[in-house]
């Protein structure tokens, strides 16, 4: 049994937090460069050259990219030889807090849906646990911006529907979220499972490198059809028009009933932070 002390977990994720919001992953950024290599409209290859100059100033001024620093997505997986002294999710809440506090980073945390009172310190983050068959911890943290996340969508299609159905319904989520996700975007779609289990399969979906291509070829081709239908909407980096709506489009499934078709549309804008640590 491995023991570690959730001391270790508030500093790692304290700075994950910062890094998160002031380094773009390299896949996203070259995303980015190669889509100014190929697009047409003179207009959206300007906006893409001024997105890429952002993200080369943010990280030499150590600056967030974006004013909206996003409310905390934690991925926390944990092998179940391994020992926490202390509580992990006062931990994780304690980095966050760390976190937004050194880093100067925008707190948009409200602690309640209705009333809308700010917490302060952009906690409590959202956490969702794994737990793994060996002795290691593994923390992503996945800072999201809500001008995207408000133009997600979920819907229960009928089997019948099919591959076509969950075509229609996720180029249909993206058109009508037009420039408000702030494109160039990355989609992250969830098939299959229960209602949460499609959302939160399109959440991970976009943890993964924006050029992958999924193992099964079946989804693999769908991703395919699903980039350049959403290209073909012509909606274009800010809105601008266009070649560019999204870098790439991420699909993950999973086994679900004879009786339904869960589809989860996750939409993150160019933005698509995220940083990870293993201990």
């Amino acid at each position: 049994m491995r023991e570690i002390d959730a001391k270790i977990i508030t500093d790692k994720v304290a700075k994950l937090c910062i890094k998160a919001n002031q380094r773009l992953g390299t896949d996203v950024e070259d995303a980015i460069k190669n889509s100014i290599n190929r697009e047409t409209n003179v207009g959206a290859k300007d906006v893409l050259e001024k997105l890429l100059e952002n993200l080369t100033v943010a990280r030499q001024k150590q600056m967030p990219i974006c004013q909206d620093t996003g409310m905390v997505v934690v991925f926390f997986s944990i092998g179940q030889n391994v020992y926490v002294r202390g509580s992990i999710e006062k931990a994780i809440n304690e980095g966050v807090r760390i976190g937004y506090e050194k880093g100067y980073l925008r707190k948009s945390v409200v602690s309640d849906p209705l009333t809308r009172k700010n917490t302060g310190d952009n906690t409590p983050a959202v956490i969702h646990y794994d737990i793994t068959d060996d002795e290691k911890i593994r923390i992503d943290v996945v800072p999201k911006g809500f001008g995207s996340e408000n133009m997600s969508a979920i819907k229960m299609l009928n089997p019948s529907d099919g591959r076509t159905g969950v075509i229609d319904f996720v180029v249909d989520t993206v058109k009508k979220a037009a420039s408000n996700p702030c494109p160039p975007i990355v989609v992250g779609v969830g098939i299959g499972g229960t209602f949460e289990k499609a959302a939160l399969l399109s959440k991970k979906a976009l943890l993964l490198p924006v050029d992958s291509k999924n193992k099964d070829i079946y989804y693999a081709e769908l991703e395919k059809i699903l980039t350049n239908k959403i290209n073909d909407l012509s909606i274009g980096a800010m809105g601008w028009g266009g070649d560019t709506t999204t870098l790439g489009v991420n699909v993950l499934t999973y086994p679900t009933h004879i009786a339904g078709l869960a589809v989860a549309v996750n939409i993150s804008c160019h933005v698509t932070r995220h940083a990870s640590v293993v201990i």
